[in-house]
C-alpha cells in the first residue's frame, strides 16, 4: 500500500500557558499542503516484527527511532498486529516544522488499519496517533484544523485560500522543538487567533503570529531573512511553521509567485541565503 504522507503549515501559532506536565497549551490552524508529500510504502510480510527502509533525504535520527516505526510499534502493543516492511521516500526537509514525520506516522497507522482490516474508527485513529505526538493526530483529518491542547485537540476550521500561491522556503539549518519553546514566554492574546483568522489574508501580516518567531530568529537570522526575502517579492502574508525552520509566504494569484523562483536569492553579507530553493503550490 503506498501512501502520499503530506505536510502542514500552520496558520498562526499561539503559545498559551505552560501545563503541570510540562507540555505547553498552544491554538494554531494546521492547514495541509497536498502538493509536498513524502511517500510511505507498507506491506504485510510473514516474518514477524518491521522491516524500515528509508530513501531520498538524510533524516537526522537513528533508523529505530523514525517515527515510521513508532507507529509501527504503537499498532503492534495496541491492536497485536506484526510482519511490515516499510519504505519511507523521504521528501518533505526534515526539522522544518512542516509535520513530514508526524505525517509519515500516521500514514503508517493508516496503512496498517488497512492492510490488516482493523476497521478503527477516526476516534481510535487519532487515539493512536496522538501517542506519537503534538501534530500527528492533525494527518487523520488532514483538513483545515484549529488545533488546542497540546495540538491533539482539533476542531474543524474552514477556511479558503483558493487562487492563492502558497511558497515554502527551507533555509539550510533546522530547529528542534526544544530550542523552540526554550525561548518561548507564553501570553494569552487578547483576541483568540479563530476570531483573528477570519479577516482578510490582507490583514493578517499585522495580527497573525508564530510565537517562536521572536527568538527563533534572533538566534537565526537565516530563517528571519527568508521570511523578509518572501514578503519584499509580494507574499500578502508570510510567517515561520511550526517551530521552524522553513517559512512560508501566500501570494495573491498565480505570478506574484514566479518572482521568488526567478529572484537572486544569494547576498553578499549573508552566505547562508544562497541557492534557496523554494517549493510553489497553487491553493
Amino acid at each position: 500500500m503506498i501512501i502520499e504522507a503530506n505536510c502542514k503549515i500552520n496558520l498562526g501559532l499561539d503559545v498559551l500557558r505552560r501545563r503541570p506536565d510540562g507540555y505547553h497549551d498552544v491554538e494554531t490552524v494546521m492547514y495541509p499542503v497536498r502538493g509536498l508529500f513524502d511517500v510511505v510504502e507498507v506491506e504485510r510480510t510473514t516474518s514477524s516484527g518491521a522491516e524500515f527502509r528509508a530513501e531520498g533525504l538524510a533524516v537526522d535520527c537513528d533508523p529505530a527511532d523514525n517515527l515510521c516505526l513508532k507507529a509501527f510499534r504503537t499498532m503492534h502493543d495496541r491492536y497485536g498486529v506484526d510482519g511490515v516492511r516499510i519504505r519511507l521516500d523521504k521528501r518533505v526537509p526534515f526539522g522544518a516544522g512542516l509535520g513530514g514525520g508526524s505525517s509519515d506516522a500516521t500514514a503508517v497507522i493508516r496503512a496498517i488499519d488497512a492492510l490488516f482490516e482493523l476497521h478503527l474508527d477516526e476516534a481510535e485513529l487519532i487515539a493512536c496517533a496522538a501517542a506519537l505526538g503534538s501534530d500527528t493526530a492533525f494527518f487523520v483529518r488532514n483538513t483545515p484544523q484549529l488545533c488546542s491542547g497540546r495540538g491533539e485537540v482539533m476542531t474543524p476550521y474552514p477556511i479558503d485560500l483558493s487562487g492563492m500561491t502558497l511558497v515554502i522556503v527551507k533555509p539550510d539549518e533546522g530547529v528542534s522543538t526544544r530550542e523552540a519553546y526554550a525561548g518561548i514566554s507564553p501570553c494569552v492574546p487578547a483576541v483568540p487567533l479563530s476570531e483573528r483568522l477570519r479577516r482578510p489574508v490582507s490583514e493578517w501580516q499585522r495580527s497573525i503570529e508564530n510565537a517562536f518567531e521572536a527568538s527563533i530568529f534572533a538566534a537565526h537570522p537565516a530563517i528571519r531573512a527568508a521570511k523578509e526575502r518572501l514578503l519584499a517579492t509580494g507574499a500578502v502574508y508570510a510567517a515561520m511553521s511550526g517551530s521552524g525552520s522553513a517559512v512560508f509566504g501566500l501570494f495573491d494569484g498565480r505570478t506574484a509567485a514566479g518572482t521568488v523562483m526567478e529572484a537572486d536569492v544569494s547576498h553578499e553579507k549573508d552566505e547562508s541565503l544562497h541557492r534557496l530553493s523554494p517549493y510553489v503550490f497553487a491553493l
